[in-house]
């Protein structure tokens, strides 16, 4: 069996658990970890092994790392390679240029995964989110945010995470009051 046939395989047996929970967002994805733990049975069943590999660059002055994923076939021969590129955010804010670049990382890694095992992103929560740019859910929709609840106090983390005060005006009304004591986490 050829390398291409035995990823074609792989690519259609192929499901990773979705382990983490994002508390804010509320929802489950899986990550690079997760995505490789799942891959290890696949080593011996076809004669393959994968590698995950990273090299730095700068697009337009923005810091960029390139993500390589890649099966080889056991007998060294062949491999077939993906790549994702993910700018790193320096300017994030709540985070250390260090952690910046892990978060940059592990994006890469899972979306070079991604990839080259056809996960299908349209069913990944991390994928449809919208990290705060736009909603579905329409203002007569969006539920009142209160103080001194378990709401207000994931906002409150949320914020004082590196979160933006817009993500949540997406996602909940704001009275004023309830308005003016998230924009004293700022």
């Amino acid at each position: 069996m050829t390398l291409h046939e035995k990823l074609s395989k792989i690519q259609v047996e192929f499901k990773a658990a979705k382990s983490k929970f994002n508390s804010f967002g509320k929802y489950n994805f899986r990550s690079a970890e997760d995505i490789l733990e799942a891959l290890k049975p696949y080593n011996e069943k076809y004669g393959v092994y994968f590698t995950v590999s990273e090299s730095a660059g700068e697009m337009v002055n923005i810091p960029i790392i390139y993500s390589r994923a890649t099966i080889h076939d056991i007998d060294g021969v062949q491999e077939i390679q993906t790549t994702a590129i993910v700018g790193v955010d320096l300017a994030q804010k709540g985070m250390q240029i260090p952690q910046a670049f892990g978060s940059a990382s592990s994006y890469g890694k899972k979306y070079a995964l991604g990839n080259l095992l056809l996960i299908d992103d349209t069913q990944d929560a991390d994928a449809t989110n919208t990290h705060g740019k736009e909603t579905k859910t329409t203002v007569e929709e969006q539920k009142w945010l209160n103080v001194n609840t378990p709401e207000f106090t994931k906002a409150i983390e949320y914020l004082k995470g590196g979160g933006n005060l817009e993500a949540i005006e997406k996602k909940y009304k704001l009275a004023k009051k309830v308005k003016d004591e998230l924009l004293k986490v700022k």
